[in-house]
């Protein structure tokens, strides 16, 4: 279970969490154990578009750079529509949690898909509430998935970026949580 261990940042803005992955990516961290959740677009904008090209999704509208360069960075990508948070993109390796959970229509009590993917893997349903809560209000999440030590080099780094909030959660948690 230590593997589960993860620390989460929570930024107000796509350039906050975009030079978060940055200081990261300088740290010498594997981008593969990085995810990043926020939400796809404004009703405001008027250009957005999706589509797939092989195993690299393209995106079109206002913040078209920042999720194109995540998903050329990170493993996995995809884009949720979902119910009381709208629609929502996710990078790197949160995405297969929450496909299980969808797959295995694993679904606890008042948490959405995402929410669903994140107590999947660990996450306790206290933190999962406060993260949703930060995407319904358009902060953008930023995990380092990995062993405690990975996670506490990470969490060492994230310190210094500026995040609005910043938690770790331990492999003993996520093991207790899965019972």
């Amino acid at each position: 279970m230590s593997d589960l261990n993860a620390v989460v940042a929570v930024y107000g803005t796509h350039t906050q969490a975009e030079d978060a992955v940055k200081e990261l990516q300088r740290a010498g961290f594997d981008m593969k154990t990085l995810s990043i959740i926020g939400k796809g677009y404004h009703t405001d904008e008027h250009v957005v578009g999706y589509y797939n090209t092989g195993d690299r999704m393209k995106y079109w509208g206002k913040m078209g750079a920042f999720w194109g360069g995540f998903w050329g960075l990170l493993l996995g990508s995809a884009f949720f529509a979902i119910p009381g948070i709208g629609p929502v993109l996710v990078a790197g390796p949160v995405v297969a949690w929450i496909v299980g959970a969808l797959e295995g229509a694993v679904v606890v009590g008042g948490l959405s898909v995402i929410g669903a993917g994140l107590y999947g893997m660990g996450i306790p349903k206290d933190s999962v509430l406060t993260y949703e809560t930060a995407i319904k209000s358009d902060k953008f999440l930023l995990l380092v998935h990995g062993t405690s030590q990975e996670t506490e080099k990470a969490r060492n780094v994230l310190e210094t970026t500026g995040a609005d909030s910043l938690t770790m959660h331990s492999g003993a948690a996520v093991a207790s949580a899965a019972r």
